[in-house]
């Protein structure tokens, strides 16, 4: 009962020691003090100080940065393009200007320079390129083509045995590279027939007469390399075709199996080409391929008769 009492009854407040009775009282001064001294409280005037490290620290380093010039290289390849798509329109402008067939046959000349100094000289390509330019400035693409497809043949019936024909004093001169002499000689039908054409010399109801011309020259003109070339390579006899007598290889006039056969050939290939690409009909092509025969027996027949005559020697060279 006595402890029951004791805690009802606890002792008061005021009989408790207060810091203002205590008998140091600069004893709890000196130790604020210190308190306060050593936790210091952060500067509000100094934001970095609210940071355990420099914010220098925290802050992307500058790098250096220094774009491509990718407008002037992107404006230098546009031109490129402009560039190449007037010039594909001018070579595709129908019908062909002299500016077109220029351009025309400056990049395939540069483009087919192996195979053109493989059967011209350095002359003889430059009569190349003005028949070039003067056939697509005429015919177009297609009458190039045709062109260019004589050259080929030509050139290649040409090189057959070419050590054998050089051995026998029968190959041409420069081992084939023919000059502009032969150029010109060789194209001078088909070039009337395109300044014909230009000209529009009879209108329309003679420009389909001046193109078959055209085509029936060079038909002529390779079924004639052909046969000489081929006569000259595999001929086993010769004829001279006036008196069908016997006589060497490579003799003016005279004729051979073999090369007859590779000539007519020779024509029908290329009046096929001519057909293909649209140069002549089907009946336009069969007179192409018989005119071709009787020129070059023509031909033949005045070699024969005129060749060894004084004066005559030009003729069939």
């Amino acid at each position: 009962m006595e402890s029951a009492t004791s805690w009802s009854n606890p002792l008061p407040l005021s009989s408790l020691p207060s810091p203002s009775h205590s008998r140091h009282p600069s004893a709890f001064k000196f130790m604020a003090f210190s308190t306060l001294h050593t936790f210091s409280l952060p500067s509000l005037s100094s934001p970095s100080s609210f940071h355990p490290f420099p914010l220098s620290s925290l802050s992307p380093k500058p790098t250096s940065f220094n774009p491509r010039p990718l407008f002037p290289r992107t404006m230098h390849a546009s031109r490129i393009q402009d560039a190449v798509g007037g010039a594909l329109a001018l070579v595709q402008s129908s019908p062909a200007t002299w500016q077109s067939a220029l351009l025309s046959n400056a990049l395939i000349f540069f483009l087919g320079s192996p195979i053109l100094v493989s059967g011209l000289s350095l002359s003889g390509i430059g009569a190349a390129f003005l028949l070039g330019t003067l056939t697509w400035r005429a015919f177009g693409p297609s009458g190039f083509f045709l062109v260019a497809t004589y050259f080929v043949i030509g050139t290649a019936a040409t090189k057959v045995k070419m050590a054998q024909k050089v051995a026998q004093g029968v190959a041409e001169k420069k081992r084939g590279r023919r000059g502009p002499g032969s150029v010109i000689g060789s194209s001078a039908a088909g070039c009337i027939c395109a300044f014909l054409t230009i000209f529009g010399v009879g209108g329309e109801a003679f420009s389909r007469l001046w193109r078959l011309g055209f085509v029936a020259s060079f038909c002529t003109k390779l079924s004639d390399t052909v046969s000489s070339e081929i006569g000259k390579a595999y001929g086993k006899t010769t004829y001279l075709v006036t008196t069908f007598k016997v006589v060497p290889r490579g003799t003016e006039g005279a004729v051979s199996v073999e090369g007859t056969l590779a000539g007519i050939l020779a024509s029908i290939v290329l009046a096929f080409v001519s057909f293909l690409i649209g140069e002549v009909g089907s009946h336009e092509a069969i007179i192409c391929v018989l005119a071709a025969q009787i020129a070059n027996l023509g031909e033949s027949i005045i070699g024969a008769a005129l060749q060894e005559k004084e004066g005559f020697k030009w003729v069939g060279s």
